[in-house]
């Protein structure tokens, strides 16, 4: 990517920035028109489908090439974005493995708070086994609050006795809703999507006045992460959630979780959506496919 094109990315993503202080059901609104405005995925076939009681998209690739299922969580700050909103990056994460993937509409904030996303994701994730998917052969994956919810799902189903998928991969992953990286000021005026402010009011819908120091929300700082399975995260150096998938990665490690920290120069947040126009995106999706394919053979 050369020094314009990063110029270039970054004055359209500031240009598309959200407002967070719009009402949920506007924000919402403006994020799918957003999202959604191109052609559909290619080398791909979407349909409706329901996991675990809730709504959700099949993405199936054309060429499947891994026996495997992708369980996949959307973005959004736990207040707007659905299956649809990250159907391109879904697709093009099922394209790199080679394998399908499901992606559940999880309940959003306000009018659903915490923990109403970790029950319909770990729902979502017990109905997967229910119907037969081998755990050696699952995925749990997701980008930014659907990172977050990947971790959460992963830390309720092993409370709850159920086997780990093979691996897990967090795109930008949001995994502290304390704030208190240090990222969070370092970075502020360099991510050109969110700052402290901004998250700040999703995390107000998303809580609702619960505790944000509680594993299920901020397992970058607290929680026993012990027992997750094999963990990919991939972040951009001019995020200001930078700083969830650094600590996060530290203590899974500690933990005796196999975790990877794979950090881009110069990125955005969840930048792998961009993989359209950025070499840097289409290779982070090479190095997570390497990732998945690496731990289904161990499975």
């Amino acid at each position: 990517m050369t020094q314009q094109q990063r110029a270039e990315i970054d004055q359209l993503m500031r240009s598309a920035r959200l407002d967070t202080s719009l009402p949920p059901e506007e924000l919402r609104e403006t994020f799918e028109i957003y999202t959604t405005m191109g052609p559909p995925p290619v080398g791909v076939t979407l349909t409706d489908t329901t996991l675990g009681g809730r709504p959700a998209l099949r993405i199936e690739p054309d060429a499947a090439s891994a026996e495997a299922t992708i369980l996949y969580f959307h973005g959004g700050g736990w207040v707007y974005g659905s299956p649809r909103t990250a159907a391109s990056l879904t697709a093009a994460l099922v394209r790199h493995v080679g394998a399908p993937a499901v992606s559940p509409a999880y309940r959003l904030a306000p009018e659903h708070p915490f923990p109403a996303a970790v029950e319909d994701g770990f729902a979502a994730y017990r109905a997967l086994l229910e119907d037969g998917v081998a755990p050696r052969r699952t995925v749990v994956a997701g980008d930014s609050s659907g990172g977050g919810l990947t971790v959460a799902t992963l830390l309720r189903a092993r409370d709850e006795g159920l086997p780990m998928p093979a691996c897990a991969v967090l795109f930008s992953a949001g995994l502290d809703a304390t704030r208190s990286g240090a990222s969070m000021d370092e970075k502020d005026g360099v991510d050109p999507l969110f700052d402290r402010e901004t998250l700040a009011r999703l995390s107000t819908h998303h809580l609702a006045g619960a505790d944000p120091r509680q594993a299920l929300v901020s397992p970058a700082v607290v929680g026993d992460l012990a027992g997750l399975p094999p963990i990919l995260l991939q972040v951009g150096t001019n995020e200001v959630l930078l700083d969830d998938s650094t600590r996060f990665a530290a203590r899974a490690a500690a933990a005796g979780v196999g975790a990877v920290l794979d950090v881009t120069e110069d990125v955005p947040h969840v930048f792998q959506g961009l993989h359209a126009y950025l070499d840097e995106a289409v290779e982070a999706l090479d190095r997570a496919a390497d990732f998945v394919r690496r731990h289904l053979d161990v499975g």
